[in-house]
């Protein structure tokens, strides 16, 4: 990420800034909750929703049709990386998306192929309670403090079950019950490659086993 003001750039999974005026300092950003969905689902959820105008000023095309008005199609849809590391870990396929997250210096990867197959996932990280939910169809992954609770999926991806059978809504901002009696937080998190990952987490674990370099 580039920082016009200070002409910084800012590593996006570390939160670090590593070139220009402030590299070298102490600054980190602070991980907001971040949501990697598709537009239909979005829009449906939110209708009130404004997007930025595609004639951005810059010499970027995002009017082709044929690569869904993306600016980096091909290379999301490429086994290839722009971006060789120098430790890598084949416990995936290296370009494998992940929900990335890391508590109290200890980071964990969850395979959204995993997720598929579990797409309600009771956890602990770094003494963080945590239940990430996911919706299939959206491929949407979000993580939320637990309190204590213990969720289960069912046949709608935006509600969830506590221990007692009471039903919870996912919505981005928390976990809210349906009597609107409690509410958990929604906690930071982002989709990564799972080599971008890697690179700067060689010790992370991953959902279902223990990933080593």
């Amino acid at each position: 990420m580039y920082d016009s003001g200070t002409r910084t750039l800012w590593h996006s999974l570390t939160g670090e800034p590593v070139i220009g005026e402030l590299a070298f300092s102490d600054l980190r950003f602070k991980q907001l909750p971040l949501t990697l969905t598709t537009w239909g689902d979005w829009l449906e959820k939110n209708p009130e929703t404004k997007v930025l105008d595609i004639d951005t000023g810059f010499d970027r095309n995002y009017r082709n049709l044929n690569k869904r008005g993306s600016a980096y199609y091909d290379y999301f849809n490429s086994p290839d990386w722009m971006f060789p590391t120098f430790q890598t870990n084949e416990a995936l396929n290296l370009k494998h998306r992940v929900l990335a997250l890391n508590y109290a210096d200890s980071p964990k990867a969850y395979s959204l192929e995993a997720l598929q197959e579990t797409p309600v996932v009771n956890d602990t990280l770094g003494g963080q309670e945590l239940v990430i939910t996911f919706n299939p169809l959206a491929e949407a992954a979000r993580p939320y403090e637990r309190a204590g609770h213990n969720f289960s999926p069912t046949q709608d991806p935006d509600v969830v079950l506590d221990e007692d059978g009471a039903e919870w809504r996912v919505e981005e901002t928390g976990l809210v019950k349906s009597d609107g009696s409690e509410t958990l937080a929604r906690l930071p998190g982002q989709v990564s490659y799972w080599f971008g990952w890697v690179a700067f987490h060689p010790d992370t674990e991953l959902f279902g086993e223990v990933a080593t370099p």
